[in-house]
This record gives structure tokens, sequence and C-alpha cells, in this order.
């Protein structure tokens, strides 16, 4: 179901820059998904798919390019990785995590120090990083 809302927001984005250009169609649509996400880029896709159909997005080609989670700990200033949290999850933390991205300061500790203060560099959400229309 987040992949859906997800995929609406990319779809109706997508068309509304379209339509602010006068493009007759859009050729290809390039996403950036964050890895915090946790988004299954199967359904994903065929969610953006399916949303495009009978759009100017509908022969669109779609990229999907992944974007890694850097977290910097606010005490010590270790970097680390979300895989290095990821595989001391439980299924039930994973999918808190998907649909909630900010609980992930509940389940995660630096690997240095052990503190829970730490923020989120990079690879949180979903976003076009860009558009190729035809005129």
């Amino acid at each position: 179901m987040h992949e859906w809302a997800l995929a609406e927001g990319v779809v109706s984005t997508a068309l509304k820059i379209a339509d602010e250009r006068n493009a007759r169609k859009i050729l290809e649509i390039r996403i950036k998904v964050g890895k915090l996400q946790q988004i299954d880029s199967e359904i994903f896709e065929f969610a953006l798919k399916e949303l495009a159909k009978n759009t100017k997005a509908e022969e669109s080609k779609i990229r999907l390019e992944p974007e890694e989670v850097v977290l910097i700990c606010n005490l010590c200033n270790h970097e680390w990785s979300f895989d290095e949290v990821s595989e001391r999850l439980s299924p039930e933390e994973s999918e808190l995590i998907h649909f909630f991205p900010e609980v992930v300061h509940t389940y995660a500790r630096c690997p240095e120090c052990g503190s829970p203060d730490f923020r989120i560099e990079g690879g949180r959400g979903a976003w076009i990083d860009s558009i190729e229309m035809e005129a």
C-alpha cells in the first residue's frame, strides 16, 4: 500500500510538470529511492506503470535509482549505513521503519558508542530526479 501512495505522488507530479511545460508525452522518469523506505521496487514499479495508464506517462521508461542511507552519530560523529542496522531488525521493526522511517531512532544505535542520537543524512524517501519529455 505504501508503494502505491508514493507511486501516485510521483505520477501526479510528473504529469503536472509535463502539463506545465506543454509536453506531448513523458519519455522517462528517473526516481531516486532512499533505502530507508525499504520500498519493494517491483510493487512500486508496477504501481507506477498502472497509474500511468491512459496518461502522457503511459509509455514512459521508469528508472529507479537507490540511494544509500547514511547515518551520523551526533555524539561521536561516527558514520555508518542502514545495512549495518537492518540485519539486526525483526520483521516487525523493519515494517515499522518502512512506513515511518523516523522510528529508526527507536531501533538503531551508533555501532561505535551506542548512542540513539544520530541524524539521517541521506537515503530517505522517494523523489523524482529527472523527467525526459517530448514536446
